[in-house]
């Protein structure tokens, strides 16, 4: 059975003057599903989320979040929606409770829920410390769960962990995979391919406004391994990078034999390489 269409873009196209931002883009988001976009600064992510939540009218197409066509959003998506974007920002007089008590009172949400969300993103010994107080990963871990508070079908998270340390970045991945298993629809932005790979069903690669690839970020890999090749780590820590050739393989299989080998890995593309190829250009 199909789950819940939660997003759908059908050629959402965006100018600003003459500056196409957006052409032809078009892309479908399930309930329990985590769908990317990625690519470099400049590419078209944001004006999505902003055309996607009812900031923005794109200038052709139609786009739709819940059922509800984006160009004459009700103020009642809101309570079904969670956003993270680079303009969330924290009251930073007030605790990191008051925070949280703040927005539960506005979307009706019981004040017990706080502390469990707060032991759940690990702020919860960090709950009466002021905002002003955190650290960045604290402080982006208190903006997704002011987002997630309401329990929204979808969630809008614009380069959620850009900047993080490696450990905070994990424990937010952690946190969005948990989300997906309950059935919420994550729509997220990065130009990291790497956390996209880990955590995407779906991803779209932007480049200049237009989608130049889509599928789940394995398809996407496997459709430009052109040449398969495996990195072998032998024993005597020499490393050597094979391409599948008959000669090739029975070589590898002596080493096998002969207990020579520590480690082998598949060399097919990263979703970097692949964007790098497409379009010419590094993500940064």
């Amino acid at each position: 059975m199909m789950s819940e269409e939660c997003i759908s873009l059908q050629h959402i196209s965006k100018k600003f003057n003459e500056n196409i931002v957006l052409k032809d883009v078009d892309a479908i988001l399930h309930q329990g599903e985590i769908l990317g976009f990625l690519g470099p600064s400049g590419a078209g992510k944001t004006t999505t989320i902003k055309i996607l939540t009812g900031q923005l009218k794109p200038t052709d197409g139609e786009a739709f979040v819940l059922g509800m066509n984006c160009q004459n959003i009700d103020e009642t998506i809101y309570e079904q929606i969670g956003i993270v974007t680079d303009a969330s920002g924290v009251y930073e007089r007030m605790s990191v409770y008051d925070n949280l008590k703040y927005f539960a009172k506005i979307l009706s949400v019981p004040l017990e829920n706080i502390d469990i969300l707060l032991k759940r993103v690990g702020l919860y010994e960090h709950k009466n410390k002021l905002a002003s107080q955190l650290s960045k990963g604290q402080t982006q871990r208190l903006i997704l769960t002011r987002a997630i508070l309401h329990t929204p079908k979808v969630l809008f998270l614009d380069e959620p962990t850009s900047g993080l340390d490696p450990t905070t970045a994990l424990e937010i991945h952690k946190l969005l995979k948990e989300l997906r298993a309950e059935g919420m629809a994550i729509f997220l932005t990065t130009h990291n391919m790497e956390e996209a790979t880990k955590l995407c069903d779906h991803v779209a690669l932007l480049n200049e406004g237009v989608i130049v690839e889509y599928g789940t970020p394995q398809d996407i890999c496997l459709r430009y391994n052109k040449e398969k090749k495996y990195r072998i780590l032998k024993s005597d820590k020499e490393e050597i990078v094979l391409i599948h050739t008959e000669e090739n393989i029975k070589k590898l299989n002596q080493w096998l034999i002969d207990d020579e080998v520590i480690s082998i890995h598949s060399c097919e593309p990263t979703l970097e390489s692949v964007f790098l190829e497409v379009t010419g250009r590094e993500l940064q």
